[in-house]
């Protein structure tokens, strides 16, 4: 009866030295990128991939390499998974990008809603934006949704302006709308309004690497930048809710 013990005693101890071989992996391979490279002397993260002896290394929150167990060699590009058609790197910058909803500070956003509301959508779009202009055309068609909308001024002076202008406005909906669908310019703002929210918006943006709008967050944490067409959007409402 000795035996189912010694087995698992065995199993631990693989299990201890793997784990052990891992971790000195990881050190060898931050010591000699770190070494080697400059921008490899702040590494947010080493993990395995599903190739034996390739590691993924991270660096700047979500640019991807990839090294052997010493870090003599490094790779930059895209994983595929041949037999299963998955681009693994893909899937891992989407998991990457994800941003909780529940962590969207929506008090910093406004809120426009169609139909029942019950599906929720938050777009981060400059007022200047030609592509945030041509989204906004489309996901008219897009009905029962609740969107918040973080004002987003990356593009110069003038979107700044009419962010606050907006920001200001007593319906920023009906306000935000005339502009991005008639070009009906936005009135002046008026003296002393709080428009801490637009900088904090920014501030969001760059930390979780927002670059360009439109970009859209759903309700289950994924990100999808550009100016995607109404269908597209409608896909990923229904499916969400499924």
């Amino acid at each position: 009866m000795r035996t189912p013990r010694l087995l698992a005693a065995a199993l631990a101890c693989v299990a201890t030295f793997a784990a052990i071989a891992a971790n000195a992996g990881e050190a060898e391979i931050r010591k000699n990128l770190g070494a080697r490279f400059p921008q490899f002397q702040k590494i947010d993260e080493v993990r395995k991939t599903p190739i034996d002896s390739l590691y993924e290394v991270r660096i700047n929150g979500s640019d991807l390499y990839y090294t052997d167990g010493d870090g003599n060699y490094l790779l930059q590009g895209e994983l595929i998974d041949t037999k299963a058609r998955r681009n693994l790197t893909q899937e891992r910058m989407d998991k990457l990008n994800e941003v909780a909803f529940d962590k969207l500070p929506l008090q910093d956003a406004f809120k426009m809603v169609r139909g029942n509301g019950e599906r929720k959508l938050a777009v981060f779009a400059d007022p200047n934006c030609g592509y945030c202009k041509r989204f906004e055309q489309d996901l008219q068609k897009v009905d029962n949704l609740t969107v918040y909308l973080f004002l987003y001024p990356v593009l110069g002076p003038d979107s700044q302006a009419k962010s606050r202008d907006i920001w200001c406005s007593k319906d920023k909906d009906k306000t935000w709308n005339d502009w991005m669908l008639s070009q009906v310019k936005p009135g002046a703002a008026a003296s002393g309004c709080d428009t801490a929210a637009l900088a904090r918006n920014v501030a969001f943006g760059r930390k979780y690497n927002i670059s360009g709008t439109p970009t859209l967050i759903f309700a289950d944490g994924s990100r999808v930048p550009g100016a995607v067409p109404a269908d597209q959007v409608e896909q990923k409402l229904a499916a969400i809710k499924k």
